[in-house]
């Protein structure tokens, strides 16, 4: 679904991302970790094309981000760090836009709408200005609308920060049967413990290299991942 291949972007003379390879399968459920200024968040940047970069090729379904931009962002969802989104609008409003903008049919995007917004408990919020909206909600809205297209591909930059425990959860089981039904799933985290439990596959990051990567239970054998990713961002 994912191919990131020798994957290197620069600022300047500083290397962010250096020769990064990786393949993410249908049904993958892939954590990506790493410290702060890693290169996670620029690696992620370049997946979903919002970033340029300078060397090596990403591809989506077989489709170059770079030569088939529209088709392969057709294919995905993206949720940033930061959920920056129209504060003018009204939860309901920005929803129903981005369902427009992947062609959602009226009466499905209806019921996947309230159905995730009862889920994530933000349904009577819907009508209420994103403006008045605090981080957390902003940020059950904008994985709301990355749920209702169906993407084939989900990637998301820190996508717990800023939830309640429920929704969390609710998010993870979700993650759970998307990628049962052949979705794939890349997200980066900085909470260890989720993705040792949760993800089939990790990928460690450190200055912009990749330095372990595979199944998580072969990365981890019988340590936690969290004492397995400070010696090797340590070392």
């Amino acid at each position: 679904m994912l191919e990131i291949k020798n994957l290197t972007k620069r600022y300047g003379t500083k290397i962010a991302v250096d020769n990064l390879s990786l393949t993410i399968e249908d049904g993958d459920l892939y954590g990506f970790i790493g410290k702060n200024g890693a290169g996670k968040t620029t690696a992620i940047k370049a997946v979903v094309g919002i970033h340029s970069f300078d060397a090596g090729e990403i591809l989506i379904d077989g489709l170059s981000i770079k030569a088939h931009a529209i088709e392969c962002k057709q294919r995905i969802a993206y949720i940033p760090d930061n959920p920056d989104i129209y504060d003018f609008m009204k939860g309901e409003a920005y929803l129903n836009f981005v369902a427009d903008m992947f062609d959602v049919p009226a009466g499905e995007r209806t019921q996947l709408i309230s159905e995730y917004a009862k889920a994530f408990e933000i349904y009577g919020d819907l009508s209420s200005m994103i403006g008045s909206y605090s981080h957390g909600m902003k940020q059950k809205l904008v994985i709301i609308s990355a749920l209702i297209h169906k993407p084939k591909l989900l990637v998301l930059d820190e996508p717990f920060v800023g939830l309640d425990p429920k929704s969390a959860f609710t998010l993870r089981e979700y993650f759970k049967d998307m990628t049962k039904k052949g979705a794939s799933i890349f997200f980066s985290s900085h909470n260890l413990e989720v993705v040792q439990k949760l993800c089939n596959k990790t990928a460690i990051i450190k200055d912009g290299r990749l330095i372990a990567n595979g199944p998580t239970e072969t990365i981890t054998a019988d340590k936690s991942l969290e004492s397995v990713f400070l010696e090797l961002t340590e070392a």
